[in-house]
Parts: C-alpha cells; sequence; structure tokens
C-alpha cells in the first residue's frame, strides 16, 4: 500500500503551503517489480471538523472532503501553516477541537510542519526538547511561546527523524523532496523537482532571505567561486582559492559569501561534498575508498566521520539503505 500522508487544513489556511504536499508526494510514482506508475504516497486533505468547506486566507474556501477521523490513517501527517491559529499561536495551547483531532494520530506517526504550522506541533507537545524551525520572521516570537524547543531560524528545514519542521513557504517543497529523497532515494526525488520546475537542493538556508542592508555595489557575488569549486570537489580547495576566483581578500570573500549563502564557506564545501558522496552511493557501485577520493574527502575514514555528522549513518548503511529503495521503486 501507498504510505498514506494526511494534510490538516485549517481555517486561514494559506493555499499555496496547503497544496504544496499533494504536488509534491501525489507525483512521486514508482516504476518495476511494483507495477508502472505506481503511486508511492496516497494523500489526503481533513478538517478537524466534518467535511466541508475551510476558509484560508484568500478570496476563496476549500473543500475538504475528509474529516479528522483521516488522521487516524496517516502515516505523515503535514501541517501547513494557518493565518487563525488563534490561542495556538498567541498563548502557545490547543483549541480543544484541534486537540481531539491530533489524539486520533497513532503513536510513532510521522510528523511535519510547514512554516508556521511548527507551531501546532509544539502545542501538541511534538517539539519539546527537539530542534526546530518556522519562518524567520516568526522565529523569535515562536521560541518566547515555546522556549522549551531548540529555534534554529537560519535553515530551510529540519530533520529530527520522525518530526520534521520547515522554513516559510517554498521551505516546505524542499522539506517535502527531502522526505521523498529520504523514503525512496535521489532519483526519485530528483524527477519530482523535475517536474516541479525547482531545484532537488537548494544551497544555504533562511539566512539568505532574511532582509539586510544592500551590500555595496562594487561587491561581487561569490557565484563564481562556488561554480569553480564544484567543478572540482575531488580535489583540495582552500579559502585562498576561491577568493581568488572573485578576486578577493580571504577576509572579504568569507563575509561577502556568508551574507549570500548563510554559512561560512568550509561548511559550504563539506555540505557539496556529503551530497556528491551521497549520489555516487546511490547511484554507483564504486567502493567506499572511491567514492570518498571523488567527492573530496580523501579517505575513506573521513568519509564515515562526515556522513555520520551530517546523516547519523556510516557510508555502507546508507548505500545499503538507499540502493534497496531505489531498486523497489524502479
Amino acid at each position: 500500500m501507498p504510505h498514506r500522508v494526511v494534510v490538516l487544513a485549517l481555517d486561514g489556511a494559506l493555499p499555496f503551503e496547503l497544496g504544496i504536499p499533494q504536488r509534491i508526494f501525489g507525483r512521486s510514482l514508482g516504476t518495476g517489480s511494483g507495477g508502472p506508475g505506481r503511486k508511492l504516497y496516497d494523500v489526503v486533505t481533513c478538517s478537524i471538523r466534518p467535511p466541508g468547506p475551510v476558509r484560508t486566507d484568500a478570496d476563496f474556501a476549500v473543500l475538504v472532503e475528509h474529516g479528522p477521523e483521516a488522521l487516524a490513517t496517516a502515516d505523515t501527517v503535514v501541517v501547513p501553516a494557518s493565518y487563525e491559529l488563534g490561542p495556538v499561536f498567541e498563548e502557545g495551547r490547543l483549541t480543544e477541537e484541534l486537540a481531539a483531532a491530533l489524539a486520533l494520530v497513532r503513536p510513532g506517526t510521522r510528523m511535519v510542519s510547514i512554516c508556521t504550522g511548527s507551531y501546532v506541533l509544539a502545542a501538541a507537545g511534538y517539539l519539546d526538547g527537539r530542534p526546530a524551525t518556522t519562518h524567520w520572521s516568526s522565529a523569535d516570537h515562536f521560541q518566547r511561546i515555546f522556549p522549551q524547543v531548540r529555534v534554529d531560524p537560519d535553515v530551510l528545514f529540519i530533520d529530527d527523524g520522525d518530526v520534521l519542521t520547515s522554513a516559510g513557504v517554498a521551505a516546505g517543497i524542499d522539506l517535502c523532496l527531502h522526505l521523498v529523497r529520504r523514503d525512496h532515494g535521489a532519483a526519485v526525488a530528483n524527477e519530482i523537482a523535475r517536474r516541479t520546475v525547482v531545484p532537488p537542493h537548494r544551497d544555504g538556508g533562511q539566512a539568505q532571505y532574511i532582509q539586510r542592508p544592500i551590500p555595496e555595489p562594487q561587491f561581487a557575488t561569490t557565484t563564481a567561486a562556488r561554480a569553480w569549486a564544484l567543478a572540482r570537489l575531488d580535489r583540495p580547495i582552500l579559502l585562498r582559492d576561491m577568493a581568488e576566483q572573485e578576486a578577493m581578500s580571504v577576509r572579504t570573500f568569507t563575509r561577502r559569501f556568508r551574507e549570500e549563502v548563510g554559512i561560512s564557506p568550509g561548511q559550504w564545501l563539506t555540505q557539496q561534498r556529503v551530497e556528491r558522496a551521497r549520489h555516487l552511493l546511490e547511484s554507483t557501485d564504486l567502493s567506499i575508498d572511491q567514492v570518498a577520493r571523488d567527492a573530496g574527502f580523501g579517505t575513506a575514514t573521513s568519509l564515515r566521520q562526515h556522513l555520520q555528522a551530517a546523516l547519523g549513518v556510516p557510508p555502507t548503511v546508507y548505500r545499503r539503505t538507499f540502493r534497496s529503495s531505489a531498486d523497489a521503486s524502479t
């Protein structure tokens, strides 16, 4: 049976975010042993009330055909943002109606929020003691209302295993693609990204979208340096080498890079090498030693350390998991 994704539509929902799960999960298809074009996910939308219209923040309502009982059938619950969260947003507590609906969710169900949908997960206790994110403009308020949550306002999304949160609006696309990649491998996620005409993975985090003073026009971007580095990830890359591509001093380049990407050049390079290693582990039969060299980590030991730190698993376990998922869906 396809993995059941239940999207919770609350009054005041943002139509764009409400439609993201259907657009990403609903278009995820597998082929091969499971049959051509088989659905990998079954996506339904429900309300906290009996079936009927749900208000949105636009000049139209949406007709939701499922009531809260659908939550009891979910393998994954997605809570998009709403502009009418009331006491959830103002006081950090659920309404009786919302609490009753969420009580139907089975233990072990994967919980996901898009943008300020994180307020609902936090008010329900799913984020207690966990890292989480939300829209950058609400991060300070979110932290005040939920001091027990470890808020990171700079990332596009946070995967904490069975609970995942995303930043604002389009970051919901990033998170849903990440879940497809996690469930079925990069090939399936990349195909959905192509069909949706979005990048399969975006660099940096929310920091690049927060309003900041506009840099002086004489400062060039760091785009050329990043392209230069991506073309030679398998070789040693020094910070001064990247700075030279933009004719900047190391200090100026580092500051400018962080302003544009949201993280340091070193952190960015490690991220890119991890992504290269993931791709090679999923799509090739190269030895772990060769993957380490091609991704720029040099040795299998270094690759294991970086993958363990970034993903929580060593290369052999990652390959076994995602090659199996890819084989099952292709």
